[in-house]
């Protein structure tokens, strides 16, 4: 097969997909819970290389495509500012909101810088005292301690011109919503392992117990995954049902506790808003009172933005993996990555990004853009 010489053991990756072929009897759906783990089941052609009965469902696991439009428009709100420097990654600033992007933003003349840190943006608000420097703290609990590390740093330092604009979203309430919903297909979920690296196992066991569902800890090699799935597929004919980790060269089933104790004392559990899904209930953080001075959204009023999702974009539907991107009318049509209609485009971990990046379109020409 063509993709196998890609592999960096084909010999490995043929001995596991033999594996599954001579495990699994029906049909099983098993959702990646990581952009990561997406983009390399595309550009190796692991779904393809698959036996038929084991279908691959790309879950809501990239951090950029879940931001919803309302924290987007915060952001624009608040760049928008006179004597504001507004901080964030790369790849938030192509993120649509309702009207803007902060790309748009920094178009118009805003002081909107991309960092690789998000100590950086504390750097710059020392640095530049007679501004308010903003920096925009998105992503799952993989980015969540460097975050808290530098709203930490800024009250320990006294740097009182520094805010975080948050919108930390969690992955085991959004596996337990995907789960529960009276259109999920999904028999098993494959959790990502960098998420895994900060907080451990333990948080799955309820899941994987209360609704009888596998849950497997991988990485993002492409080795890794077929482990991955190859013990979803096994557990699923066993008719068992537990949190298995493989990748324990990374993840301990306590997670890195100092990181943790530093996420308790900066944050709070909040209900929060995810792109094309809609609220999640204790699914992401907020700040704690002890660093209220510290919010964005309290200090420039913006707490209270409620926005309307998109019509057109169906970036919901395939987060939820109710179905491809490419089964979507305007991918590689009017949706691209150089004019996104949604986030899922935009992201590097995207599903739609990945499916046009290698080809994926199904019946849609996904060239030119």
């Amino acid at each position: 097969m063509k993709y196998l010489s890609e592999f960096a053991d084909p010999d490995l990756a043929r001995k596991l997909l033999d594996e599954i072929a001579a495990t699994v009897t029906r049909h099983w759906a098993i959702m990646e819970v990581c952009g990561g783990q997406t983009h390399s089941i595309i550009r190796h052609g692991i779904d393809q290389l698959l036996p038929e009965e084991v279908e691959l469902i790309h879950g809501p696991g990239c951090p950029v495509c879940v931001t919803p439009a309302e924290s987007i428009d915060r952001g624009v709100q608040i760049a928008s500012k006179p004597n504001v420097i507004f901080c964030s990654f790369g790849d938030m600033l192509r993120v649509p909101g309702t009207s803007r992007d902060l790309f748009s933003v920094r178009a118009a003349g805003s002081d909107v810088r991309v960092v690789y840190s998000p100590l950086d943006a504390v750097t710059i608000a020392e640095d530049n005292p007679d501004k308010d420097v903003v920096f925009f703290a998105v992503g799952f609990e993989t980015t969540a301690p460097a975050n808290a590390m530098a709203v930490h740093q800024a009250r320990e330092r006294g740097i009182t011109n520094f805010s975080a604009l948050v919108s930390h979203v969690l992955v085991p309430p959004a596996i337990e919503a995907i789960v529960t919903s009276p259109d999920s297909r999904v028999d098993a979920f494959l959790a990502a392992g960098h998420v895994c690296s900060v907080m451990g196992t333990r948080q799955y066991e309820p899941i994987a117990e209360k609704y009888r569902v596998p849950i497997v800890v991988t990485g993002f090699e492409p080795l890794d995954v077929l482990d991955g799935i190859r013990r979803a597929v096994a557990q699923l004919e066993a008719g068992q049902a537990t949190v298995e980790n493989a990748y324990e060269r990374a993840v301990q089933t306590d997670g890195n506790e100092m990181a943790q104790r530093m996420l308790d004392d900066v944050f709070d559990i909040t209900d929060r808003q995810w792109r094309g899904i809609g609220e999640i209930p204790a699914s992401g953080w907020r700040l704690t009172e002890k660093f209220r001075d510290f919010d964005a959204e309290r200090r420039f009023d913006v707490l209270d933005l409620e926005v309307a999702e998109s019509t057109t974009c169906r970036s919901g539907e395939v987060l939820q993996g109710l179905i491809k991107p490419s089964e979507c009318p305007e991918f590689g049509v009017t949706c691209t990555p150089r004019h996104p209609l949604g986030a899922t485009m935009v992201s590097g971990e995207g599903a739609c990004a990945a499916y046009y990046r290698y080809r994926r379109s199904g019946d849609v020409a996904a060239t030119g853009g």
